[in-house]
């Protein structure tokens, strides 16, 4: 994946464009019926699965205990149940709630924070957007990708089943609602995908929210591309409203996708236009990414200036969110 000090620009990329056609008829409510189950990844025969059930009904949902609460409530300690590696350098990481019926109580879009104290040592803490569905009761995932110098990352990637991690949350990021927006665009790198596949999910399934979406996704191989499948299930079930163009910096010999770096002329094909009325883009990604594509954010609270290729091609700050 991208290394978290870089993310080259110089070599152009390459992608086949196709415009959005007429969109498949639904079956039954969209994604509301698909049995949820991330796609294959991962070197050799590593497999990416995790299950969901047919969502319950809205109103069982709301009654359904919710583990994080938010405000005043503090860190809450979950016991890891399952690990699966997807890759050499990444895992999933599913936690189960003491409560098998609660759901996590995030919303679209909120992260959860990570806490391990080591034996010697300051408190490390992190956060992270968890891949399953925020409706799923008994437990969540997280993927999360091994980087040499993530402290987080090398404790989570040494945790054995039955050991126990801290949350806290949730951490509010962007409020979305139904139609909030006419058309979106997503650049993510590398497991920077995850609180876009939270955006995604919330948008398809919901009969009633109609807002296009365009993901610009990068990633070194194509082993590193986290949930292709369901990705690609998307653009097959809603072609005329999601489109995803894929980026390699290291692509096979076969591969037919982008070869390269996020670069302004791919950007200014297939991105939602700065003119275009009521529109929103957003960025995830390692650093190095965000300063080339959007500049990064002062803090949590603070998004910072626009700069980077966004900002050249003529958005405004207004239009621009980074997670």
């Amino acid at each position: 994946m991208f290394a978290r000090s870089a993310f080259r620009l110089s070599q152009p990329a390459r992608q086949s464009f196709r415009k959005y056609s007429t969109e498949a008829p639904a079956k039954g409510n969209g994604l509301t019926n698909i049995a949820f189950v991330v796609g294959a990844i991962g070197v050799g025969t590593g497999v990416y699965r995790y299950m969901q059930n047919k969502p319950a009904a809205a109103e069982e949902i709301k009654q359904r205990e919710k583990v994080f609460t938010g405000g005043e409530q503090g860190f809450i300690d979950l016991k890891l149940s399952e690990i699966e590696i997807l890759s050499n350098n990444t895992k999933r990481y599913r936690f189960e709630f003491p409560d098998k019926e609660a759901v996590s109580g995030l919303h679209v879009a909120s992260a959860l924070i990570t806490k391990y104290v080591p034996p010697e040592g300051k408190p490390i803490i992190r956060p992270y957007t968890p891949v399953s569905d925020e409706d799923t009761p008994g437990y969540l995932d997280l993927v999360v990708k091994r980087y040499p110098e993530g402290k987080m990352s090398s404790h989570l990637d040494s945790m054995a089943v039955g050991q126990r991690l801290n949350f806290k949350g949730p951490i509010p990021k962007y409020p979305w609602e139904a139609n909030k927006h006419n058309h979106i665009g997503l650049v993510a790198g590398g497991t920077g995908i995850t609180p876009m596949y939270q955006l995604l999910r919330a948008i398809f399934n919901n009969p009633e929210d109609k807002t296009k979406v365009t993901l610009v996704y990068g990633n070194v191989t194509e082993d590193d591309i986290l949930l292709k499948k369901e990705l690609q299930d998307l653009e097959n079930t809603y072609p005329q409203r999601f489109k995803v163009f894929y980026l390699l910096d290291k692509p096979p010999q076969e591969w037919t996708g982008g070869s390269g770096f996020v670069t302004k002329e791919l950007l200014k094909t297939v991105l939602p236009e700065p003119k275009e009325e009521n529109i929103k883009l957003f960025v995830c990604g390692p650093p190095g990414m965000y300063k080339a594509v959007s500049g990064g954010k002062k803090s949590p609270q603070d998004q910072g200036d626009l700069t980077g290729i966004l900002k050249e091609l003529g958005y405004d700050k207004e239009q621009v969110f980074k997670f």
